[in-house]
């Protein structure tokens, strides 16, 4: 398995667990913002891939809503991209790489943050441990 296909399928399984309960049973359409430091050409495949993977847990176009905002290598733009996604009101921020996850936590302490390929969580400080990578606090997502 490649690397990009590892991380859509870790995405998906993320988003799906605290999805699942709730989108079938509210019928609420759920907000997902991405956030990437690079342009949208480079994230076709992974975005692509974590549609499918979403479609196939039961997730159809019309119940997820995503938000993109991509600061095309750009990345003092990050910060600026991430308040828009949190003034968006999404449900949950993916953030690909450690500018974005960073951006993204500076930018909001209650939507829950997705990290994609941020390195060492606990060694750049986005988490307290991986026992408890919330810091404690119990991530409940509700209409």
């Amino acid at each position: 398995m490649n690397r990009r296909a590892f991380l859509t399928t870790m995405a998906g399984g993320v988003l799906a667990v605290p999805l699942d309960a709730e989108a079938q049973s509210v019928g609420k359409v759920w907000r997902i913002g991405f956030l990437g430091p690079g342009s949208a050409e480079g994230y076709t495949d992974l975005l692509q891939g974590l549609r499918t993977r979403l479609r196939e847990l039961g997730y159809l176009e019309g119940t997820i809503v995503f938000e993109y905002r991509f600061a095309e290598d750009k990345y003092d733009r990050l910060p600026g991209l991430a308040a828009e996604l949190v003034r968006s009101k999404v449900d949950v921020v993916l953030a690909h790489a450690s500018p974005a996850v960073r951006a993204a936590q500076q930018a909001t302490s209650i939507i829950p943050i997705v990290m994609m390929s941020a390195g060492d969580p606990v060694g750049t400080g986005f988490v307290a441990s991986l026992a408890r990578p919330v810091n404690g606090t119990k991530l409940r997502i509700s209409p």
